[in-house]
């Protein structure tokens, strides 16, 4: 069972602050370091000291970490040319010794790019199709032969497809509630699907719904990894609970019914039933990134408990 941690820095933080829990990430036995890919706070948060770009942050986190796999959910589709982001991603994979993935969406928060001067398409799922296709097309190209792409949105013409993932080509993380579109992007070109912030229900409909995607591919169901998003707000006695529930302005009765909260035995047991459902992977979203405590107490009595 893995166990990856998933920031999202657009609410308030620093290079540093990352840092730190990136390193503690390791320290403490965690599988990855993932972030969100926004420029823009969301809710009440002043969003000080201000934004950190994705992929800026991935690079040098590579550079400053040596065993946790590193990536995004979701680098959004509309803030980065397909050609640009196949060259970034591929260079990070470099950097870090081939422990980058690639989680990719259409992108969404249309505030974000008016604040910065971003365009934000209407036909951005056709747009995402075309990325997908274009990025794990650059990568698998053979060294000394070029690349072409002649779509709607974009076109590529005798492209030298450099440079190339350590890996060869990063794995790709989809994910998403669509019941039609996302389950045929995954079944097309993701490694994992992933459903963010889903009922133990609706988790087990969308697994059923890409599985059954795959399979009309003529791909096997077991060639994906299947993994949930939730947020983590664990304690060791309901006040503690409460404490970082506060902390992160939420309500910890909803924390426990709609993420993974409550205490560490609470927790594992919640990741069993989702678990059951089909999923072998966890990104716990840790809000308060101050609260490195929550880290070792969710690796000693979580992670823990996982593993044997």
């Amino acid at each position: 069972m893995d166990l990856r941690i998933f920031t999202e820095p657009q609410q308030g933080a620093s290079y540093d602050t990352l840092l730190a829990v990136a390193k503690a990430t390791e320290s403490l036995g965690f599988d990855a370091f993932f972030r969100s890919d926004h420029y823009l706070r969301m809710g009440a948060a002043d969003g000080l000291p201000g934004p950190t770009d994705a992929w800026i942050t991935l690079a040098g986190l590579a550079r400053e970490t040596e065993r946790i796999k590193l990536g995004t959910l979701m680098t959004a589709g509309t803030f980065r040319l397909p050609g640009v982001l196949a060259i970034t991603v591929a260079q990070a994979d470099q950097m870090s010794g081939g422990r980058v993935e690639l989680g990719i969406g259409a992108g969404w928060y249309e505030e974000e790019h008016t604040a910065y001067g971003i365009p934000f398409p209407k036909a951005k799922f056709g747009r995402l199709e075309e990325q997908l296709a274009i990025v794990t097309g650059l990568w698998r190209t053979p060294v000394g032969e070029t690349f072409d792409f002649d779509g709607k949105y974009y076109h590529l013409k005798d492209s030298p497809a450099l440079p190339k993932p350590v890996q060869g080509t990063v794995p790709v993380i989809i994910g998403g509630h669509g019941a039609r579109r996302t389950p045929e992007l995954a079944a097309r070109y993701a490694d994992e699907f992933n459903i963010p912030f889903a009922s133990l229900e609706d988790t087990k409909r969308q697994f059923s719904r890409v599985r059954a995607a795959v399979q009309e591919r003529g791909r096997g169901p077991e060639e994906l990894v299947y993994s949930n998003a939730l947020v983590a707000c664990v304690g060791r006695d309901d006040a503690e609970v409460a404490r970082r529930a506060a902390a992160i302005g939420r309500d910890a009765a909803e924390l426990r019914e709609n993420g993974l909260a409550g205490s560490p035995a609470e927790v594992v047991d919640k990741i069993g039933r989702y678990a059951e459902a089909g999923a072998s992977r966890f990104y716990l979203q840790i809000l308060d990134l101050d609260d490195l405590d929550h880290l070792e107490l969710i690796s000693q009595e979580v992670q823990s408990q996982l593993d044997r």
